[in-house]
């Protein structure tokens, strides 16, 4: 690695092991949890209880970008997501929230939040200008072929990783040109996301290469149909490939991983930084 720390908003994160971010759905649709967390206290407790399990950040999400999901309004996105954000500003741990709206991104880091973890790698109008003009937040730029409802379609690419690699790269450049240190910037490969099977796992399989845009990479397939396609799985069913993707994903340079089981994460992490990095602590 070329870092060892993330500056994000009002911490510095060291990157010596991989951290765990916990996953809080303020959704009716997410395609893992449904509404279970939907209303601000079952989000709230919610969060606290993945704190509990270890999580080092968390990562708050008003809308679903799932394949074929449906668009949320800046007014209901704001809704659901502002009381939970001031509910866990004090929490003691990093507060990212899942956004590609401008107005959005400016009121959550207005009430607390550390990271806007963004689908669209602040490609929509004025939201480059948002997190620049915070200096301290961090932010993180995902590849998308498409966007959420028709990502799926039939995804094209003539090497995934090479794709991925020149955009993230793209991304990273105008971030940087608009006044964003590179110190804030982690990257996101986007598993997932217009995107076919085959073409995940060998953007996994190369994950390893990413290694040469020199910013942290966070790691989301906790869950997704990637895992499905293997295992047969329905996503609550889905915690066993999971891990061994998150292992896989640690293995070849992920500094963050995005998860919904938390404790079973952390655990794996720790047997895998014993093994791999010499790293012993005690329960």
């Amino acid at each position: 690695m070329n870092y060892s720390t993330f500056i994000c908003g009002r911490f510095e994160l060291t990157l010596k092991r991989p951290l765990v971010m916990g996953i809080v759905n303020v959704t009716p649709d997410s395609f893992s949890d449904g509404s279970a967390h939907f209303s601000t206290d079952a989000a709230t407790a919610h969060a606290f209880e993945l704190i509990e399990q270890g999580a080092d950040m968390l990562d708050i999400g008003g809308e679903s970008t799932r394949p074929g999901a449906d668009a949320v309004s800046e007014e209901e996105e704001l809704r659901r997501i502002i009381p939970v954000i001031q509910n866990l500003r004090d929490c003691g741990k990093p507060i990212s929230v899942d956004t590609f709206k401008p107005a959005v991104m400016r009121a959550a880091l207005a009430a607390g939040a550390d990271l806007i973890n963004d689908i669209y790698a602040l490609r929509m109008p004025g939201a480059l200008e948002v997190v620049a003009a915070h200096p301290n937040c961090g932010v993180c730029l995902m590849h998308m072929q498409g966007e959420p409802k028709t990502m799926q379609a039939a995804p094209q690419y003539g090497n995934v990783t090479d794709e991925v690699y020149r955009f993230l790269e793209e991304r990273r450049a105008a971030a940087i040109a608009a006044g964003i240190a590179a110190s804030r910037i982690c990257l996101d490969p986007g598993y997932g996301f217009g995107k076919t099977v085959q073409q995940n796992y060998q953007l996994l399989r190369e994950q390893g290469s990413l290694s040469g845009l020199h910013s942290p990479l966070l790691i989301g397939l906790s869950r997704k149909s990637m895992i499905a396609a293997v295992t047969g799985r329905a996503p609550q069913d889905r915690v066993a490939g999971s891990i061994a993707g998150a292992l896989a994903a640690a293995n070849r340079g992920a500094a963050i991983i995005r998860v919904h089981d938390v404790a079973q994460t952390v655990d794996a992490l720790k047997v895998w930084a014993a093994t791999e990095q010499g790293e012993i602590h005690g329960a």
